[in-house]
């Protein structure tokens, strides 16, 4: 048993209460769901580790539950299991790119590390967590469509212009484009990358980024900045839901930036309610 400053390292004789942890609210575990299920706890194949904090000294039930890989996602404890995860976080150092998941545990979790890590490029402390389980109330967009590989050199810009708009910087700055077209082409040979294209430009795109086998997570939802105003998002994003509903037997669900409250009001015509409450801070 691997431990540190109270937290330790779960292992496959923990993924029964793993599990349990990730069944209890399978909307805000989609991302960490999505892992454990294809991989099960082997940090190898899991790409990160899952860190746990028991109630009790030796192995128990798991109070407190922190996936560290890509990214540090804290998904149930309390105040008290935060500082265990902060613990190891600080000794292991930072390797992720943000920290997101719950708000009241990211939040926590943050107070305890800013001084070490900080600071942050942004924290959004308020996006509401939103999911749709049934048929949306606006008409999917009939001509929104699953990207097909051979467009990729087309999907991208947008994809890119996306990323730069939401997330703050550009994701071919470090590597020249190639790690980031690697992910989005991985999501198109996937089926989960989804455009409307009109004259061989996307004017609308959005992606099905995690997917568990109860939740899929709508991302990168974009729409050309001279065609905004349309209603081409709220018909695309009805679209991808529909599909997650109706083909994948799916929950939709999504996170938004609380500011953003035109996407907010898009998202509710669309049909999807507040199921819980998201934080990030970027790094």
């Amino acid at each position: 048993m691997l431990r540190l400053a109270g937290a330790r390292v779960l292992d496959e004789r923990d993924l029964i209460d793993v599990r349990g942890v990730l069944d209890s609210d399978p909307v805000a575990a989609c991302m960490v769901a999505a892992r454990v299920e294809t991989a099960g706890l082997d940090p190898w194949r899991l790409g990160g580790e899952m860190w746990g904090s028991d109630s009790r000294p030796m192995r128990g039930k798991v109070d407190g539950l922190c996936f560290s890989g890509p990214n540090l996602i804290p998904l149930r404890g309390s105040a008290s299991a935060m500082r265990m995860f902060a613990d190891r976080a600080r000794r292991r150092g930072r390797m992720c790119s943000s920290l997101v998941g719950p708000a009241e545990q990211v939040l926590t979790l943050w107070d305890e590390l800013q001084a070490d890590w900080g600071p942050a490029r942004e924290v959004r402390g308020d996006q509401p967590l939103m999911a749709l389980s049934r048929t949306p109330d606006v008409a999917p967009d009939p001509l929104v469509r699953q990207v097909r590989p051979s467009e990729l050199n087309r999907y991208l810009p947008a994809a890119i212009a996306m990323f730069i708009e939401e997330v703050g910087i550009d994701p071919c700055a470090e590597d020249g484009g190639a790690g980031y077209r690697a992910r989005v082409s991985e999501l198109i040979a996937a089926g989960r990358a989804f455009a409307r294209f009109e004259n061989d430009e996307v004017v609308f795109k959005a992606e099905i980024g995690a997917m568990s086998k109860r939740v899929g997570q709508i991302q990168g939802v974009w729409v050309r900045p001279e065609r905004r105003g349309e209603g081409l998002g709220t018909a695309g994003t009805a679209a991808v839901a529909s599909r997650l509903v109706h083909h994948l037997d799916r929950t939709a669900s999504l996170y938004v930036n609380g500011y953003n409250h035109v996407a907010q009001a898009a998202y509710r015509r669309i049909g999807f309610e507040q199921v819980g409450q998201y934080a990030t801070v970027l790094f």
